[in-house]
């Protein structure tokens, strides 16, 4: 799940929304093995001890990366999901927060069942449990006016909500942000008649409704609080608990007036994020088969050397690691040594690692040079510089297999001896480009001198520029290299004006089970101009180009290209519209057109999700529905109090 705000495509996220949820049906409810797990490849489970409650898992991050500064209205990144739906937000409805199929089984949450849907599937009713209540700094009930906020905030368009397509088009009166804010809107769709009752009018049937109520943004937002936060991501430090944890300092904060907020001591965001128990929390609303909450609280650490982070779990001095990326050595030692095997966890991440490209910028408006790229990089060096096969598998195309089964196992247009590149055939596709002038299969021109290339400061990422850099300038492009903190490269590469060429930053999990939640990278509503999904900017319109201040570089792409940029638009709603085999039938074509015809990527790994843990963990299970480590159902026996955060 990486990231979508600004504004939101207009009529495209509309069509997006009503086509989207056409019929997630069997393939979403995972009855068809969509979700990985069901072959027992994850390693969830007892690591050794007693499982108790107590302890505080101690963890470390390069950088927390967020999108949108912890502000659940805009935020789209994985780790940040799996705080929220695990300890900080309560949505209607939610997942169990473990491992493979049943990872992606919908369950009720606030609400008392996953809610009365009309024969005709436009109106979904839900009441909420009683018990139900703000923690600290608030000390009242939540009602359904809170969730009813929660839509507002993303319909404002100063609020930056990065998957607001998931909501515009599909409730009636979500047509796109508007220019207003929050505590101003009023959605036609949503109706409260009673403080625990609410009621979501669609504007066509969408099977996948369910899955959009559990996705954070649409948790309960308390006005008195979040409605303070006019800005993007102002409120992400601020944050008020509707779950089992809270951030440490919650109950410190004088929330009225506005202007007295001060943020929460437990979070700064070049620091450390330090959650403790919710007081106002009670269990006998939730479920321990979706929350078992064995720990008293959590503390993450920003630390830059990954080094440090293992060498410290191993130590002691941390519980286990979040979602840094062993080092090499430190994956083989793990893997091999049979004392510190059952530390080691491989879970199934739903995830593809790729280079993107840029159409607006020169050399990759030429589609004969996107070819070449894929050509000529070489994917089992950097398998090798993520640690290898037991990494995970190297990538052929967009959509992994865990997410799309059924795809043709041979299939890859871009085969190379060993998947370790291959000059000739990369150069007889720069031969073809419009920027080799004398067909010698080298790039002549003066775009392929100096290309921007950005990518992490953090393993694997420094370790796989140097072949990036070997490998392209092969094909004579020449790219300067700009290594940034996770959280600084993708907010590089998701504004449209800063015409990144080319990125190897970037990675994407799917949001819920069904491929769409891939296939929507490429539509062209995810193109905004600050937030974006869609790098490549495939199907960018003239009219995006313009608000987004790239007018003359789309202008020259589109002559380029005939007259336009590629576009898959219609091929996306016609997928969306599909349910059962034919549905993932049509996507397997979409993925095959995407790397044969438009090539906006070089997908070079679908990765599996490591986390090492040290002896204190009792317990380990893992998040399928955020993909990484699950917090609500970890347990420690370190003895060490929250108090001491």
């Amino acid at each position: 799940m990486r990231v979508c705000r600004g504004d939101r495509g207009g009529s495209r996220a509309g069509a997006l929304a009503l086509l989207l949820g056409m019929a997630l049906l069997a393939a979403a409810c995972g009855g068809n093995g969509t979700s990985p797990g069901a072959s027992g490849t994850g390693t969830s489970g007892s690591t050794g001890g007693s499982t108790q409650k107590g302890g505080v898992y101690r963890t470390a991050i390069e950088d927390f990366g967020f999108t949108g500064a912890f502000d659940p209205t805009g935020e789209y990144l994985g780790n940040a999901w799996g705080l929220y739906s695990e300890m900080l937000i309560r949505t209607l409805v939610t997942f169990k927060h473990v491992e493979g199929v049943a990872g992606d089984e919908i369950v009720p949450d606030l609400a008392t069942n996953t809610g009365d849907i009309s024969s005709d599937g436009l109106t979904y009713t839900f009441h909420l449990k009683p018990g139900l209540k703000w923690g600290p700094p608030l000390d009242r009930a939540i009602t359904t006016k809170d969730i009813a906020f929660a839509f507002q905030r993303i319909d404002s368009s100063a609020l930056v909500a990065q998957y607001g397509f998931y909501y515009d088009g599909t409730i009636e009166g979500m047509n796109g942000a508007v220019d207003k804010k929050a505590s101003d809107i009023s959605i036609s769709g949503i109706e409260t008649p009673d403080d625990s009752t609410i009621v979501f009018h669609l504007q066509q049937a969408t099977g996948d409704f369910l899955y959009r109520l559990a996705l954070p943004a649409a948790g309960p937002m308390p006005p008195e609080v979040a409605g303070c936060f006019d800005k993007a991501g102002d409120y992400g430090r601020d944050v008020v608990s509707s779950g089992p944890y809270m951030i440490k300092g919650a109950d410190q904060i004088d929330i009225s007036p506005c202007k007295s907020i001060r943020p929460m001591s437990g979070f700064d965001p070049t620091k450390s994020l330090k959650l403790v128990r919710n007081p106002n929390y009670d269990p006998a609303t939730d479920s321990p088969d979706v929350r078992a909450n064995w720990i008293d609280g959590f503390e993450a650490n920003v630390d830059s050397n990954t080094d440090d982070i293992f060498n410290k779990i191993e130590t002691g001095e941390l519980d286990g690691s979040w979602t840094s990326q062993p080092p090499a050595q430190v994956l083989q030692k793990y893997a091999t040594d049979s004392s510190l095997k059952p530390m080691f966890h491989s879970d199934p991440g739903d995830r593809t690692w790729y280079i993107t490209m840029n159409f607006l910028v020169p050399p990759f408006d030429d589609i004969h040079v996107r070819k070449a790229v894929n050509f000529v990089i070489n994917k089992q060096a950097l398998q090798k510089a993520w640690g290898g096969p037991l990494r995970g598998q190297i990538a052929t195309h967009t959509i992994p297999p865990t997410v799309l089964p059924g795809f043709p196992s041979d299939y890859d247009p871009y085969k190379t001896p060993n998947e370790a590149g291959d000059v000739n055939a990369a150069k007889n596709e720069m031969k073809q480009s419009r920027y080799d002038s004398n067909h010698d299969g080298v790039c002549d021109s003066s775009v392929c001198k100096n290309v921007l290339f950005v990518n992490r400061t953090t393993p694997p990422f420094v370790n796989m520029t140097p072949t990036i850099q070997e490998n392209l300038a092969l094909i004579g492009i020449q790219v300067k290299a700009r290594e940034l903190d996770p959280g600084t490269a993708y907010t590089t590469i998701q504004t449209v004006k800063n015409l990144v060429p080319i990125a190897a930053n970037a990675g994407w999990g799917k949001d819920y089970a069904d491929p769409g939640t891939f296939a929507v990278l490429w539509d062209s509503s995810g193109i905004n101009c600050e937030g974006q999904i869609n790098y490549p900017e495939v199907g960018m319109s003239e009219a995006q180009a313009k608000k987004c201040g790239v007018l003359p570089e789309w202008q020259a792409a589109s002559r380029a290209d005939g007259g336009s940029l590629p576009n898959v638009d219609s091929k996306f709603d016609q997928c969306n519209a599909k349910i059962g085999q034919d549905r993932r039938a049509c996507w397997i074509a979409f993925d095959q057109n995407l790397m044969e015809n438009v090539v906006p990527w070089v997908p070079y790994l679908w990765a599996n999700s490591f986390t090492i843990v040290g002896k204190t963990v009792t317990h380990y299970e893992f998040d399928q529905f955020p993909g990484v480590i699950s917090f609500c159902h970890i347990a420690v026996n370190n003895k060490i109090s929250a108090s001491t955060l």
